[in-house]
């Protein structure tokens, strides 16, 4: 199996209803029940990221997102899928449960 990033892209920084998380619930549970569950995780609001840029002798330290954009990525699942499709399969049924676009990208083994 191969595994997948599915990022949440959202608009907003508001939180997920809670008919949101009811079904965000339901199907983290369809996922883990026929084993494509490897993580997943919400992500707090782009205003308390930092970003390090450690290419020079000292790192260098700035807060906020790195980006201006309007959409920011707002949480994410790792699964694991036997190819592609059932990937972009179960990242349909996910956007569907947190009522938000996502992307999805193959993992690169090490």
């Amino acid at each position: 199996m191969a595994q997948y990033l599915v990022s949440v892209l959202f608009d907003s920084d508001a939180l997920a209803t809670d008919e949101e998380m009811a079904a965000i619930d339901v199907f983290n549970d369809r996922l883990q029940a026929d084993g494509h569950w490897v993580f997943a995780a919400g992500l707090a609001s782009p205003d308390s990221a930092t970003v390090i840029d450690g290419r020079g002798g000292e790192p260098v330290f700035s807060d906020g997102p790195f980006l201006e954009s309007k959409e920011h990525v707002a949480g994410l699942w790792i699964i694991e899928a036997d190819d592609l499709d059932v990937a972009l399969r179960l990242a349909a049924q996910g956007s569907k449960a947190c009522n938000r676009r996502v992307e999805v990208r193959p993992l690169l083994s090490a």
